[in-house]
């Protein structure tokens, strides 16, 4: 099992992992070895996750998702197998625990009369500043 916070625990079983050749530096290693990552977690039918995280994530997701709801992460950050996947997983669980983080609703506030009142004398002083400039010399408004 794989902690991902307190309340959510994830099966080993339920993340698959592919290895792939990597793209980018690396000499013939890039060429002949399979390190980049990819990993694939079914968050539509996963029965690790609470519902309400489960569609956090899904928006959270992105162009990361698939239509059948399989969340597919790539990492080839680095050279060796064993980093990328250790990256991977934690771009997963990183990704999860910002789903578990409920976003408090902005309440909307309204403005202050001092600030009201700043605004209006603000607004007067610059009316006053343009009315100055199309008076000609020795003409009074």
């Amino acid at each position: 099992m794989i902690r991902v916070n307190a309340q959510i625990e994830l099966d080993e079983r339920e993340i698959q992992e592919d290895f792939v050749r990597a793209s980018g530096p690396g000499g013939q290693n890039v060429n002949k070895v399979s390190t980049a990552v990819q990993l694939r977690f079914d968050v539509a039918h996963s029965p690790s996750l609470p519902e309400p995280v489960r569609v956090r994530l899904m928006a959270l997701a992105g162009r990361r998702l698939t239509q059948e709801g399989i969340l597919i992460l790539e990492a080839e950050r680095y050279r060796s197998q064993r980093r990328n996947r250790d990256d991977a997983l934690e771009r997963l669980l990183a990704l999860i625990r910002e789903a578990c983080e409920v976003e408090t609703p902005r309440r909307p506030t309204r403005p202050t009369l001092a600030s009201k009142k700043r605004r209006l004398d603000s607004k007067q002083r610059r009316g006053e500043t343009k009315k100055l400039r199309g008076l000609k010399p020795g003409t009074e408004h």
